[in-house]
């Protein structure tokens, strides 16, 4: 995945996404033998934000994963078309490593 200096990637959203819906989710279980009707409208719109957040983490997880496997089909077949441009491409990128590590 692609990562800019600042930016987060989607992965990493989507995990921490995660870690939200699982929250959300515990405090609905908590405050479910609370009473009151105001509660009780509060909870069920939560849920559903919780239901439409989770199928749009899922379509984003999906999205994510098909494009991964576009890309590593398309790096697999110019690798195959072009060989020693890729070995090439892997030696310059071992060099360029080797120096920054050989600087430290």
């Amino acid at each position: 995945m692609e990562k800019v200096m600042g930016e987060v990637t989607k992965e990493q959203l989507i995990d921490d996404f995660k870690v939200v819906v699982a929250d959300a989710e515990a405090l609905l279980k908590a405050t479910a033998s609370q009473g009151g009707e105001k509660m009780v409208e509060v909870r069920a719109k939560a849920e559903e934000s919780l239901r439409v957040a989770k199928a749009k983490m899922a379509e984003a997880q999906t999205a994510m994963l098909v494009k991964t496997k576009a890309a590593a089909r398309a790096t697999d077949v110019y690798v195959h078309e072009n060989p020693w441009r890729a070995v090439g491409a892997a030696a310059g990128i071992g060099l360029v490593v080797g120096l920054l590590i050989g600087r430290r």
